[in-house]
């Protein structure tokens, strides 16, 4: 019997949003990263949760934004997330980062979605950071033109062929874009990118304080 399970992005616990103002106040960077996390319909809950929580834990500032109608997105496998906001309603925004998640279909719905085309072409053009995980490297990045060399996604065949050629690698950054392959690589993908907006000294903290290996 499944049970249905209403998470709400928009109503984070206080604790976690006290870890995240603490963590933006001691970031040597000093301003609060802005990190945009598109969803939809069947996208993958597990990425779309690691990547939330831990660059919120980092200190970032994280919209979660839904490519649909509404900002309840029911999950590839049916929990249900309510976003902060509509994409539509982010489109104008500048970002330090904007990290896709996986899960079909939710991959193919992010790709059609026009608005979403535009902030990915709008990052990738001023090269900022850009991040995707599990079928969206080749489903959304590679489709649209944006996947230009090392990358990896998640290891089946439509995919990988979709791709061309897989970079080694349970994270491959290249450039501005940086891949991972699915769930089980969520939490060292999303350490990556608190990397990279961070440095590798919050990084390791956070790798410490969340007990990965």
């Amino acid at each position: 019997m499944r049970f249905a399970v209403m998470l709400t992005l928009a109503t984070r616990s206080s604790a976690l949003r006290s870890m995240a103002l603490r963590a933006a106040a001691t970031t040597s960077a000093g301003a609060q990263k802005r990190v945009l996390v598109p969803i939809a319909d069947g996208s993958e809950e597990i990425e779309t949760s690691c990547i939330t929580d831990t660059l919120v834990r980092a200190g970032a500032e994280v919209t979660v934004a839904s490519v649909e109608a509404t900002t309840t997105c029911t999950m590839s496998r049916g929990l249900k997330i309510v976003a902060d906001a509509l994409v539509t309603d982010v489109s104008g925004d500048d970002w330090d980062l904007v990290a896709l998640p996986g899960g079909m279909p939710g991959a193919e719905r992010l790709r059609d979605s026009d608005a979403l085309d535009a902030i990915l072409r709008k990052q990738d053009a001023r090269r900022a950071p850009l991040a995707a995980v599990c079928a969206s490297p080749a489903v959304i990045l590679k489709s649209k033109g944006i996947l230009r060399s090392q990358a990896t996604c998640y290891p089946a065949p439509p995919f990988v062929e979709a791709l061309g050629d897989i970079a080694d690698g349970d994270v491959v950054r290249d450039g501005h874009i940086t891949t991972s392959r699915g769930p089980g690589t969520s939490l060292k993908f999303a350490l990556d990118l608190v990397d990279q907006l961070y440095g590798p000294e919050k990084a390791e903290e956070l790798r410490a304080q969340m007990l990965v290996d």
